[in-house]
């Protein structure tokens, strides 16, 4: 039971960096297209609205990657606190996250989820519009 205990303390701080680095990179992604905007208000040239949007991209795909990550682990860790969904004990310290490579963990359902997609699609969307307007 103590080895379980540990094993779960070690998924769950996996699952803390995962949440931890997604938080970050939200806030680079605010930081950056903030930073470009500015640009673009100082300069006033477009090419800094097109700009932003690329790091907007990157960074979802990034966060996706994340989400999907801690998903695959919050999914292990109650398979570990339940019973193992394959009928069979997982393996004392082992993390088989490969095991859940389903379509409920894929990397598009993890960008159009909420806490993605209602932050860089709608920025992506806003950069866009922007983009069209200022011409």
């Amino acid at each position: 039971m103590n080895n379980k205990l540990e094993h779960l303390k070690m998924i769950q701080s996996i699952i803390t960096r995962m949440n931890t680095n997604s938080f970050q990179i939200k806030g680079w992604t605010i930081t950056l297209v903030s930073a470009l905007l500015a640009l673009y208000a100082n300069c006033d040239e477009v090419k800094y609205i097109y700009i932003a949007i690329v790091p907007v991209i990157v960074f979802w795909v990034l966060d996706s990657f994340f989400l999907q990550q801690e998903r695959k682990f919050r999914a292990l860790y109650n398979d570990i606190v339940n019973t193992s969904r394959y009928g069979e004990e997982i393996k004392e310290f082992s993390m088989p996250i490969v095991n859940y490579n389903t379509c409920n963990y894929c990397m598009f359902k993890a960008m159009i989820s909420v806490s993605c997609f209602s932050l860089y699609g709608n920025l992506t969307i806003v950069l866009l519009i922007c983009s069209v307007f200022v011409r």
